[in-house]
């Protein structure tokens, strides 16, 4: 049995660039607007790999977490969130996926929020650890390629016809359909480009990087601080336009369309009934609201409400994926059809990314706008594969064409930023 963890953490001067800190071949990072934590150096702690199995990969994750906690000894005077024991963590979206889930604990970690900057050192040796937690020159720049995946143009509309039909038939009242583009990026990219790229141009989104999975999503999927859950439901999309007139045109739009109504109505009944079970005083109401992003508005709604059972920010995460914006409703039906009509395999596109600390707080997102790139499986020299992903809500009403155009408008962060 392995020792118990010492973890330290203090309170340090400002840091110019958290992402300087992480390690250029495989980056883990959680930022918004700057705020946010990266795994300095390359160096592991603990980590916990999942594959699928007979119970829940979040509740085997979850148990793991609560074993590494309880044997740990930390000292954390600047108790903000994200100091102290912390990991990242992304789960697969569909229990059958032959990928895996995972959660890692970095021997360093520097952090910054409200202001304040920090370093927790942690290690299994009875001593803070040693790892190196200075910054370094982020490496030349680079293009990746990018082309068709499993699942083509035509085949996406295919599907989405498909999907219609068994709606029309009353099999299920929504489904998310996603394709996929496949390339690669050049041996020896430093993939921190990306992530910065990406919170760069989208600075009010999620940017993430755990395990070679790297994005910006919009959407909260739950976040937990001192017993306070908050919750951030996106669902109904269009794509912005060219000028003033077209942009103020494409919002009233969304906002009045019954299609798209419906699909968030969808989402935010999934999500309050999730949280039902661990929560009280729930709050979701006022309607959706127009979230404005560089390339899209969305329909969103935010949901809050006070812990009740004492779960923590992974068990909530559990609990409400997946919810209708991602899967659809009923969830069994829409995931089976998932299976049945994308011809591949999600992985942990669309499933819960991101982190939790000793106390039960953390802060996930679905992970959208986003691309798995198979760091172990490029030969020395070889270009790194990469697999991108991005769907589209198919309700009563769709239109297979627009419904394709909308995944093309979502491809857009990934597709910018890895040109």
């Amino acid at each position: 049995m392995s020792a118990g963890l010492v973890v330290e953490t203090r309170e340090i001067d400002p840091a110019a660039d958290l992402l300087a800190y992480a390690d250029p071949s495989d980056p883990r990072a959680w930022l918004r607007r700057g705020d946010g934590i990266v795994a300095a150096g390359s160096g592991i702690a603990r980590a916990v790999r999942v594959a699928a199995g007979d119970e829940p990969r979040a509740a085997r994750l979850s148990r793991a977490w609560d074993k590494i906690c309880a044997g740990a000894a930390i000292d954390d005077p600047v108790q903000q969130p994200g100091t102290g024991l912390v990991a990242f963590a992304t789960l697969v979206f569909d229990e059958t996926s032959a990928a895996e889930s995972v959660l890692v604990v970095p021997r360093t970690v520097i952090g910054r929020h409200g202001g304040r900057t920090w370093i927790t050192r942690i290690s299994d040796t009875g001593a803070p650890s040693a790892e190196a937690s200075s910054p370094t020159a982020f490496g030349p720049h680079w293009a990746g390629t990018l082309g068709p995946g499993a699942q083509t143009a035509p085949g996406y509309q295919s599907s989405v016809r498909a999907a219609l039909s068994a709606i029309a038939e009353g099999r299920y009242g929504k489904v998310v359909l996603a394709r996929d583009l496949v390339g690669t990026v050049p041996a020896g990219s430093d993939l921190r480009r990306l992530v910065r790229a990406l919170s760069t141009d989208y600075p009010d989104t999620w940017a993430f990087a755990v395990d070679g999975l790297i994005g910006a999503s919009p959407e909260t999927l739950v976040t937990v601080h001192d017993g306070v859950v908050t919750a951030r439901v996106l669902a109904g999309t269009t794509a912005r336009g060219a000028d003033a007139v077209t942009d103020a045109r494409a919002a009233a739009s969304l906002a009045d369309s019954p299609k798209d109504n419906d699909e968030h109505a969808f989402a935010v009944r999934s999500v309050v009934a999730s949280l039902a079970p661990h929560a009280t005083a729930l709050d979701a109401e006022g309607g959706p609201f127009i979230l404005e992003l560089p390339n899209l508005f969305h329909l969103a709604t935010d949901v809050r409400a006070e812990l009740s059972d004492g779960a923590s920010a992974l068990d909530l995460a559990a609990a409400l994926h997946p919810t209708a914006a991602v899967a659809g409703t009923p969830t069994d039906r829409a995931i089976a059809a998932i299976r049945d009509l994308e011809p591949f395999d999600r992985g942990r596109y669309a499933g819960p990314v991101g982190w939790i600390d000793a106390r039960g707080n953390g802060e996930w997102a679905i992970a959208l706008r986003c691309a798995q790139f198979d760091v172990a499986r490029a030969g020395s020299g070889s270009p790194i594969p990469l697999t991108a992903y991005a769907g589209a809500g198919i309700v009563a009403g769709s239109d297979p064409e627009a419904e394709l155009l909308e995944t093309r408008v979502k491809f857009r962060p990934i597709v910018d930023a890895l040109a």
